[in-house]
């Protein structure tokens, strides 16, 4: 019975993954995947990018919202994208393929940087889900909490930080905590995101030096 379960839950994924409108407008518009609609309407929402920024993308596979970012911030700009995953060239971003929560990914990270500081950090950082919400809400904040910590670090004064977030324990330690070191905190849930998904974004702008 539990392995018939799980075939139909997948076949049920399957079937909505295909027929999910994003999901063919990505195919359609040339983007890796679904997620990029996000960013599109995080960015409508809060000018995030201008022509010419510096860009660090971290969770950045497949690669969508990379994507998005070269397009807003054209050839004079940067993105610096990081993931555990390789996932394929793409134009004006530089891979750092690794753990972002290790010394060593940071320190390629910190080298493509120079020193310098950027203007948007973005995470759509998300654990590998254990099917036990305690340990994977746990490791989601985590997550949210080390990127929090590269935004503050990393972050010209004037700079934006958008954040994948999950409502749950830790979540509000972490609000309070970024509404202490950034000007402004709004939270979204953009259209594109599933109604059944915990998921939330953080985008805060106006770092307190």
């Amino acid at each position: 019975m539990a392995s018939r379960n799980r075939v139909k839950g997948g076949r049920a994924w399957i079937d909505e993954h295909v027929n999910d409108p994003y999901v063919q407008r990505a195919r359609s518009e040339g983007y890796r995947s679904r997620a990029a609609f996000k960013l599109q309407e995080l960015d409508r929402r809060d000018r995030i990018f201008r022509p010419g920024q510096r860009v660090v993308d971290l969770g950045a596979a497949p690669g969508s919202w990379s994507q998005v970012a070269v397009e807003r911030i054209g050839e004079r700009g940067r993105v610096i994208a990081v993931d555990l995953l390789e996932f394929g060239t793409l134009a004006g971003v530089d891979q750092v393929i690794g753990d972002f929560t290790t010394d060593e990914t940071l320190a390629r990270i910190h080298a493509l940087l120079d020193g310098t500081p950027v203007d948007v950090v973005l995470s759509d950082m998300a654990p590998n889900l254990s099917g036990i919400a305690s340990v994977d809400q746990a490791r989601a904040t985590l997550l949210a909490e080390l990127a929090f910590e590269f935004a503050r670090e990393q972050l010209k004064p004037s700079g934006m930080f958008v954040v994948k977030v999950f409502q749950g324990a830790g979540f509000p330690e972490l609000l309070v905590a970024m509404r202490r070191h950034f000007a402004t905190v709004a939270s979204r849930k953009p259209d594109a995101s599933r109604d059944r998904s915990a998921e939330m974004y953080l985008v805060a702008t106006g770092r307190r030096t």
